[in-house]
């Protein structure tokens, strides 16, 4: 597998430290966690909960995605003629800004004045991720594993805070007010990282898509980057759509359908940290068949459950059954493909981001052709694609230990 950008292979050099300004980046993932994870827990705020636009909340993703993407192709200009720390100090300030357009244009404004601010949100944090993905390379260099994990944990972070605080805030502040606060917290690090320096890095260019195709054609890299594909879009699907669905089928309160969405960042983040502790005890084969299993048993309790208390528990063993299936894949991608790195747009990771970033979009048009059931059934679907990708894996790998004891 090529990477975006030459990466060397990692070496664990642990009496040599690291720069300063790479360990300042890394905390930018918070941010990133915030601004991804901003959308799915603001849409009762702009009062789609008693609304049925589910097309509309399909064009938000919409617009979120395009920004993402867009910063594929504009985060390494910025970064090969400003700089590292210029590039993070601009994509904060982008989502500090976005944060207070969407302020301005929160309700009674109509939700087609929100769409720019969406797409800089979306163009923002795709930036800021790449530029943060290149700071850190000293690090990851150093001790990938523990960079990675690392990442995901502020990352997480970020997710259940923003949830954390519109769900607290939703009967104190307007919606208005709320993201002014928000927009505090990007414009927090945009001071700090302007203040950092940062070692010159070399700028990798984003792959072309034949290049992505090209390494595509492994069937082993196929079959993994589907199994991310469908996974993430599980995960993005809940974390997009989760209030909505509890408020609109269940009569739930924004405000504790919200508090219910940074329960289950919570449950995904505590998951993982866990998985940590429990992969080298159990075997893996059985324990991602088992979490598969039971993440499909929590997506059915939420589609038939008709009180809280069968939410909550849905919900909470739908994040507890999502947390390991990640770093079991990545792992597995680490053993088959050890050149490859988890934050460049290479094959694999290319297809299972889109994935995490197409299932809320999909979700709109779904939602409003069908019903705000389908929030449920389609990662019931995906749960159920992955265990029949994962059984496709095993008997590959079984049929070729047969053919080559």
């Amino acid at each position: 597998m090529k990477a975006t950008a030459e990466i060397p292979t990692p070496v664990h050099d642990h009496g040599s430290l690291a720069p300063p300004g790479a360990r300042g980046a890394l905390a930018g993932f918070f941010v990133s966690g915030v601004l991804l994870a901003f959308l799915g827990a603001i849409l009762p705020s702009w009062g789609h909960h008693v609304q049925s636009d589910y097309w509309m909340i399909g064009l938000y993703f919409v617009a979120l995605i395009a920004g993402v993407l867009a910063a594929v192709r504009i985060a390494p200009r910025m970064m090969t003629r400003k700089g590292l720390g210029w590039t993070l100090t601009c994509a904060c300030a982008a989502a500090a800004g976005a944060l207070l357009y969407l302020a301005f244009f929160s309700p009674p404004y109509v939700a087609w004045w929100r769409l720019p601010g969406v797409l800089l949100v979306g163009l923002a944090a795709g930036v800021l991720h790449t530029a943060i993905f290149h700071a850190i390379s000293p690090i990851y260099r150093h001790d990938p594993a523990a960079t990675v994990n690392l990442a995901g944990i502020l990352f997480g972070l970020g997710c259940f805070s923003v949830a954390l605080l519109i769900s607290r805030m939703f009967y104190l502040y307007t919606a208005s007010a709320i993201q002014v606060w928000l927009a505090l917290i990007p414009a927090f690090f945009a001071v700090g990282y302007a203040r950092s320096h940062f070692a010159p890095q070399v700028v990798g260019q984003p792959p072309t898509a034949h290049a992505l195709l090209e390494e595509l054609k492994n069937p082993n890299a196929l079959l993994l980057s589907l199994v991310l594909f469908f996974q993430l879009g599980n995960e993005w699907a809940i974390a997009g759509w989760l209030p909505l669905f509890l408020s609109q089928r269940l009569g739930m309160s924004p405000s504790a359908a919200v508090l219910l969405l940074a329960f289950y960042w919570l449950v995904l983040l505590i998951g993982r940290v866990v998985a940590q502790w429990i992969l080298p005890r159990f075997r893996h084969g059985r324990l991602l068949a088992t979490c598969v299993l039971v993440s499909m048993f929590a997506c059915v309790i939420l589609l038939a459950t008709d009180n809280s208390f069968g939410a909550i528990s849905g919900v909470l063993l739908l994040g507890g059954a999502f947390a390991p299936i990640y770093p079991l894949v990545v792992e597995r991608i680490g053993t088959r493909f050890p050149s490859y790195h988890p934050g460049y747009y290479n094959g694999i990771f290319s297809l299972a981001m889109a994935g995490g970033l197409l299932a809320p979009c999909t979700l709109g048009y779904l939602a409003w052709v069908l019903d705000v059931r389908a929030v449920m059934a389609v990662p019931l679907i995906g749960s159920a694609a992955v265990a029949v990708l994962l059984t496709a894996l095993w008997l590959k790998d079984r049929l070729r230990s047969y053919l080559h004891p």
